[in-house]
């Protein structure tokens, strides 16, 4: 009987492990960590089967699909995110979340630290809504995107439109259109 005991708690304890719920601040951990993984069968059991994000005035709904495709745009520009502080409120965790990108750079504000109201349903991640990017200097962002789009109609006329594609072709025209202007000034 000895012999069996063992192996059975094991198991029960393997079971229970697998069980756990994670907690909100577990989940958003699990959810960046996917991101930088580049794994997106990750996210999926993380979040809803829609999942909102709110970045001022523009709010967007996506389904699993969406938001995958949205995963792939982001992921041509090899993003790494960092949480820099986590902070449980009620249902909703309030994340600070340094990121850095090829775009980013380009944008010249490399790294990118956002702070973040994360609401849940249903045990998962529901809404993402950005509240502020702390060191963002967008004025300098404007400059260099508009810098970008314009000198890219007017030199690749074949990119031109990569702004507005959120498609994972769009973000390789976005990031071609970056390679190119910037060989263009070491000329």
């Amino acid at each position: 009987m000895k012999k069996y005991l063992a192996p059975l708690l094991l198991l029960v304890l393997l079971l229970s492990c697998r069980s756990k719920k994670l907690s909100p601040a577990e989940m958003v951990t699990k959810y960046y960590e996917a991101f930088n993984s580049s794994e997106f069968e990750e996210i999926t059991p993380l979040i809803a089967d829609s999942i909102i994000i709110a970045e001022g005035e523009y709010v967007t709904s996506y389904s699993h699909d969406s938001f995958h495709e949205q995963f792939k745009w982001d992921s041509i520009f090899q993003p790494t995110y960092k949480i820099v502080e986590l902070i449980n409120q009620n249902n909703q965790v309030i994340a600070t979340v340094a990121s850095a990108s090829k775009r980013y750079d380009f944008l010249k504000n490399n790294p990118l630290t956002c702070k973040y109201k994360i609401s849940f349903r249903s045990s998962k991640i529901a809404k993402i809504e950005v509240l502020e990017c702390l060191d963002a200097n967008w004025a300098v962002w404007r400059t260099q995107r508009d810098s970008l789009v314009s000198w890219a109609k007017n030199n690749h006329s074949e990119l031109d439109g990569f702004i507005n594609d959120l498609t994972i072709n769009g973000a390789i025209n976005y990031l071609k259109a970056i390679e190119l202007y910037e060989n263009r000034s070491a000329e």
